[in-house]
This record gives C-alpha cells, structure tokens and sequence, in this order.
C-alpha cells in the first residue's frame, strides 16, 4: 500500500514538473485570435498571457484559430499561449437550484461559490432515436391558452415566435412560475443588460427562482460566450434530467444564438449564405435541439423564443427552427398593442403532439373554440363594416355573442395562476355556454 501511495506522489510530481508546451499569438484579425507553435483539437480551452481564456474554433496546419471568452483589448503578437488540453465544462447538481450564472457556467448572483457542484463538458450528444421515450404525457405550463389549445408534452420541443417587444421573455415567466415541471433552467441569451434584474425580480421573482437555473450572456459579451451560454443552460438541463426530473429548458432567444454563430463563422472564415448565415449556423441549430426530449429516465421540454425578423415568420432562422420543433406559438404584435395578453395568435399556432397527449374530448372542446375563432376571422371584414347578416352562419353568430367570454378565456394576468384541469374545465364550460359543441 505505501509503494502505491509513493507511486501515485511520483506520477504528480513528474506531471508538475513535465515541460508545458507554450505558442505565441501570431495574429489577431477581428473577433479570432491565431496562435501559433500549439497542438490543439477544435473546443481546446488555452490561456493568453496568464489572463484571457480562449477556445480553438477552427484548426489549419499551422495554426489554431482561437475566439477569446473576454475582451481583445490589450492582446498582441508574440503573447505566451498555454494551452489547458480540456474543453469549456459547465457546473451541474441541485446545488445550481435558485443560481444566477454567467454564460461560462460561473455564479453572478453574489450569492458566494456553487457548492457540491459537478463539472461536465458542454458538448453533449442527444438521446437515441430508438433511445427516447415517446411523447405522451402531457406537461402543464400554467398558460391556459397553452395548456388547452396548444397542449405541449413532456419531452417536446416548442418555439414561440414573434417579433420585439410582444411579450416572449413575459410568457416565459410566467411558464416558469406555473409549470408542472420540478425544474426550470433559463437561458437569456443576448438580452439588455438593464433587463435581466427587471426579469429576475418582477417576472420570475423569488417563487420562480427557487426553482429555477438561469444562465445569463448579455448582448455586449463575446459572440462566443452568448453562444456557450446556449450549451451551458443545455448540459444544466440534461443533467437533471439524467436523474430523472422532469425538466422545462427556456431559452431567449434561439435567434441570437444563432447569430453568434454567424460572428463566428465569418470571423474564422466561413462563406456567407442565406441573409450572411453560414452553413454551420444550421447544422448548429439542429444540435441544439435535438439535446432537448426525453430519455430513459427524465426529459428536457424546450421551450425556445425565435426573434423573427422585421414580423417576417419566413426568415431563414425562424423557417430553420420550425423544421426541427415539434410545434410553434405564434405571438402577433396586432394584439399586443390592443392590450391582449398572452398575445398569443391561437389560429397560427400548432402543438404537433397534442393528439398524443390531450383525450378526444378535449381535442373536440379545442376544436370547437377554434372553428369559432376560424369562422370570425373569415367574417371579420364583414362584421366591421356592419355588413354581416345574423344567422347567416351558427359559428360566426357564437363568435360574436360570446365575444366578451372567448377573450376573458384567452387572456391571462401574469400573476394568475392557471392550473391545467381548471383551464380545461372553464374551456368546457365556454363551450357549453356557446352551444357549439
């Protein structure tokens, strides 16, 4: 036993003392940094003169392309580089439950150091297509029009598009504070500086922190750290799910991720495509989300808010994310300014598991609600100048008496709490009232 002991000192000792190997910073050209006189694999951690930490990006025969995790002030040529032979790692444990942490993994609350915490890599690879469990419970998010009309599962992957300033970051506050899931993990990515207390304190307040993890990369940080933020939230979300938890991953908002990616691609010099993506951009957004679902044990539900361009829902990203997402929610800016929220367009809105996860009865209560919203939307122009004539069709004639009730069902304050069989009941009940079932 004491001869093992003296090995396993000599092994360190010999390791402490084995020679570093240290390159030189050979150039640095926009966002990337090149570094010469270093072997390194793509997603290597090195360190620039003791102080800036960078990843490998891209590998040529002389050199590694590297983007920093901080600022390129002050960098120059010949800088000693260190190289750390591991990959960027992201804190996982209960411990995490009620933290605020940076897009590195690293705790920003004042709230001292993580405790018990693990370290794993951020890069991960998703569950089986033969491995997952099916999708066919379903997972309460405490929105009725959700819950009812757009029925999300455990495991599913749902994308709320929608232009600024409609209401995504308030719909997610209010999934974490109402959901049925036992963890929340939130990721805010390329948000203002000014709005991330705002979200912390009046959005999720204290209830929903206590459950929640959030991993915050504001809009001024590094393109590379907004996007390792993506993976950080990723890796925390999988982690619980690995011991069985039911979990609900919220990122804000897929699309500057994806624009990170694109800072990236161009800095290390990838060929511009659609609207300046790289091609890497799509093949990244599909890793991503497919990481969500579930497993042998747990599952992730994603939820992810896709900023659409300009109100424009077939812009390359927005049309990427919606091939790969198992359903999308549509927010409209028209009633956002009317004062209606969630402002959530029920009609352009698809759950493509709610079959599998909602009983026929309830698939025909939502089903009538939404032949009675289809019906008004048709007469709208009729209605508004006066010229619809009552009785000329049964659904319309619902729409327009009930009016009053079918918005008082669809609107919700983000403080009301909405359990799912509460919802469904009031869905029934409206129904009923309608005489359209």
């Amino acid at each position: 036993m004491t001869a093992l002991l003296a090995d396993e000192r000599l092994r360190r000792a010999l390791d402490v003392a084995a020679p570093q190997p240290v390159g030189t910073v050979d150039a640095v050209v926009g966002l990337s940094v090149d570094v010469a006189g270093l072997r390194g694999a793509v997603g290597d951690l090195l360190v620039i003169d003791g102080t800036t930490t960078a990843e490998v990006v891209a590998v040529t025969q002389r050199t590694l392309r590297c983007m920093p995790l901080g600022p390129l002030h002050g960098l120059r040529t010949g800088m000693p580089v260190r190289s750390t032979g591991r990959p960027l790692t992201a804190p996982t444990g209960p411990s995490l439950l009620g933290r605020v942490l940076d897009g590195l993994g690293r705790p920003v609350d004042g709230k001292g150091p993580l405790v018990d915490a693990r370290r794993e890599p951020v890069s991960g690879q998703a569950p089986s297509a033969l491995g997952r469990a099916r999708v066919d419970q379903p997972l309460a998010l405490g929105v009725r029009a959700l819950d009812t009309l757009v029925t999300a599962g455990r495991g599913q992957r749902l994308g709320l598009f929608a232009g600024s300033g409609v209401g995504k970051s308030s719909l997610l506050s209010m999934v974490a504070r109402g959901t049925e899931a036992q963890v929340s993990v939130i990721a805010l990515v390329g948000e203002r500086g000014r709005e991330v207390r705002e979200f912390l304190e009046d959005d999720l307040g204290p209830e929903g922190l206590a459950r929640s993890v959030v991993v915050v990369a504001t809009s001024d940080e590094p393109p590379l750290v907004r996007l390792r933020a993506a993976f950080v939230a990723t890796r925390i979300a999988e982690s619980f799910r690995a011991e069985g938890a039911d979990v609900v991953l919220m990122m804000d908002s897929l699309t500057r991720v994806a624009m990170a990616q694109r800072e990236i691609g161009l800095s290390v010099g990838e060929p511009p495509a659609t609207r300046g993506y790289p091609p890497s951009t799509f093949s990244l957004l599909a890793q991503l989300l497919e990481r969500a679902g579930t497993d042998e044990r747990g599952s992730v539900t994603g939820i992810y808010t896709v900023l659409v361009d300009g109100d424009d829902h077939n812009e390359p990203i927005a049309d990427a994310a919606r091939s790969i997402l198992d359903g999308h929610v549509v927010l409209t800016r028209d009633l956002a300014v009317a004062g209606h929220f969630p402002s959530i367009d029920v009609l352009g809105s698809v759950s493509r598991v709610a079959s599998r996860v909602t009983g026929k009865d309830q698939q025909a209560l939502a089903t009538r609600l939404r032949q009675v919203l289809a019906a008004r939307r048709r007469a709208q122009d009729l209605i508004d100048v006066g010229a619809y004539a009552a009785g000329s069709n049964p659904l319309v004639d619902a729409a327009v008496a009930h009016a009053d009730a079918i918005d008082a069902f669809l609107r919700q304050a983000m403080d009301e709490a909405a359990p799912a069989g509460d919802s469904w009941q009031r869905l029934g009940a409206l129904v009923q009232q309608m005489g359209a079932r």
